[in-house]
C-alpha cells in the first residue's frame, strides 16, 4: 500500500518533466523559426539549392 504514494509522486514528476521540455523546444523552434539568418531546411519547399530527394537521385 505504501508504493501507491511513490507512484503517483514518479508519475506526476515525470509528467511534468515531459511538460517542460516540450515547452523549452516549442519556444526554441519558434525562435529559430523566425530568425531570418537561419537556413532553412532541404526539406522546405522554398529552400535554396537542391531538396533532400533530389539529393538523393543524384547517388
Amino acid at each position: 500500500m505504501e508504493t501507491l504514494p511513490l507512484i503517483a509522486v514518479l508519475s506526476l514528476f515525470t509528467l511534468g518533466c515531459v511538460i517542460v521540455f516540450a515547452v523549452l523546444s516549442k519556444r526554441k523552434t519558434e525562435k529559430r523559426r523566425h530568425n531570418p539568418a537561419v537556413a532553412k531546411s532541404s526539406l522546405a519547399t522554398d529552400s535554396r539549392g537542391k531538396g533532400a530527394v533530389e539529393a538523393m537521385d543524384d547517388k
